[in-house]
């Protein structure tokens, strides 16, 4: 995985912001972060306002968007925003290397924030600093992280309103059967599917291709890798503009690690490390290809992956993908181009790099990339050693196993060392806090499978 060094079309400066809203031709710009559950949140500022007042001196938004539940509701247990703290504001500070058209909405741009006290100093539980930090820690070691991240999506003829009314039941695929490469079935959505990709080209993302996958309905959308940081912001920015895109088309689309009970979306990340002369490290003249800083990386992965599997799979329907046979991973493991394998190996030299298959498409991308980042400086930091690769299925061995629940991935991570040494105990009880307020919420819900069950015949 190379370096991308090239500022693309959809990308803007302050000054090209300032030429395009003296034109008329940008009205609006969009201050976002990321919160906790991987979604867009801030606000719609008029173009004036944003250059006069926003770039000179941040903007502000309720604390509370890093301390609730997906429905938004205030919930209890969090340290940094609370009804006792009074709700109060913390800062957004744009980052303007992330100024962007947003082309699927008339006049308008975009720029990712990071968070701040107003007091000063970063909020370490927001997503993008909690990435931040790991990329430091690399940075200590003169390595920069390259991660590309392939997400899965279903697609759906009903619109999200009629989804929505329907309870999100019976819903009508966009495809009737398995369409995995197939032309024919990308062609049926190629209107929404180029929508997609022409919007994303022209907000600044790099796309490679589009295919149809194996459920119903369900199609990937693949963009180049890039730095880190730079990924992980186009990744929130695309999962939300391709909601609003298929809007547009009457259409909805589910990024949901396990919609039904066939194939779930997947949300596989590669990533690559580049010393400070921007050449490849992973590869050598070890085993495989492999260098000794590869070697333990890898071997970090391994070592952590349980510990850290909450930041990979976040909700309680993360857990649902991980079933025998689906190429979603069970067992702990690496392989060389194995799919079957929780971490394959692919490429070789320059393009050398691993791909984590254990996030789904509702993976929040900052923390897990943290963690993959986390789990390999605990490997280089220790010199571990590197167990010998799986070859065959990895499904049918006594290899550890994945995290089966939220509930267990939430125990191994707050009782991680690794965990904490890495982001901090601060962090840590935040998001163990956010993993106890889902599983209260979940175990107090009804299901349609429990009615099923049991409304007449039990």
């Amino acid at each position: 995985m190379g370096r991308e060094t090239d500022r693309r079309d959809g990308r803007l400066t302050v000054d090209q912001l300032r030429t395009q809203v003296a034109d008329g031709a940008i009205d609006t710009v969009l201050v976002a972060i990321t919160d906790m559950q991987g979604r867009l949140q801030g606000k719609r500022c008029a173009a004036e306002f944003f250059l006069n007042e926003v770039v000179p001196h941040a903007t502000e938004a309720c604390n509370y968007l890093l301390a609730v539940d997906v429905e938004m509701n205030t919930v209890d247990g969090y340290a940094m925003s609370s009804w006792e703290h009074g709700y109060g504001d913390f800062v957004l500070r744009p980052d303007l290397a992330t100024l962007r058209l947003v082309p699927w909405h008339e006049a308008t741009a975009l720029v990712f924030a990071d968070v701040e006290w107003v007091s000063g100093g970063d909020v370490p539980a927001s997503p993008r600093q909690v990435l931040r930090r790991q990329l430091d820690r690399l940075a200590e070691r003169d390595l920069t992280a390259f991660v590309g991240t392939e997400l899965e999506f279903i697609v759906f003829d009903d619109s999200y309103e009629a989804a929505w009314t329907a309870g999100y039941r019976d819903l009508t695929p966009a495809n009737q059967y398995n369409v995995d490469y197939s032309l024919l079935g990308t062609g049926r959505l190629e209107p929404l599917l180029r929508d997609i990709r022409n919007g994303m080209t022209g907000a600044g993302l790099y796309v490679e291709s589009a295919k149809g996958e194996c459920n119903p309905g369900q199609h990937e959308i693949a963009f180049r890798y890039g730095e880190a940081l730079e990924t992980c912001d186009s990744h929130s920015l695309y999962k939300t503009g391709a909601k609003e895109i298929a809007a547009r088309h009457g259409k909805s689309l589910t990024f949901m690690a396990k919609y039904n009970e066939r194939e779930g979306n997947s949300c596989h990340i590669h990533l690559s490390l580049r010393g400070a002369d921007g050449t490849a490290v992973l590869s050598g003249d070890g085993p495989n290809g492999f260098s000794p800083l590869m070697t333990n990386f890898l071997a970090g992965q391994l070592a952590a992956l349980r510990e850290l599997t909450y930041f990979l799979a976040p909700n309680i329907n993360s857990y649902k993908r991980f079933v025998p046979g689906s190429f979603a991973p069970t067992a702990v493991a690496w392989g060389l181009d194995n799919r079957t394998c929780a971490l394959r190996v692919v490429g070789h030299g320059e393009s050398l790099r691993f791909e984590n298959r254990v996030p789904g498409g509702d993976v929040n991308p900052y923390l897990a990339v943290a963690a993959l980042i986390a789990a390999g400086l605990h490997g280089v930091d220790h010199e571990l050693p590197l167990e010998p690769e799986l070859t065959g299925n990895a499904y049918s061995t006594d290899k550890p196993r994945v995290p089966a629940t939220l509930r267990d991935a939430a125990e191994l991570f707050g009782g991680s060392k690794i965990a904490r040494s890495a982001f901090g105990d601060d962090v840590v009880e935040h998001y163990r806090n956010n993993a106890r307020v889902e599983l209260a919420a979940y175990d107090a819900a009804v299901t349609d499978w429990e009615k099923v069950r049991g409304f007449e015949r039990l």
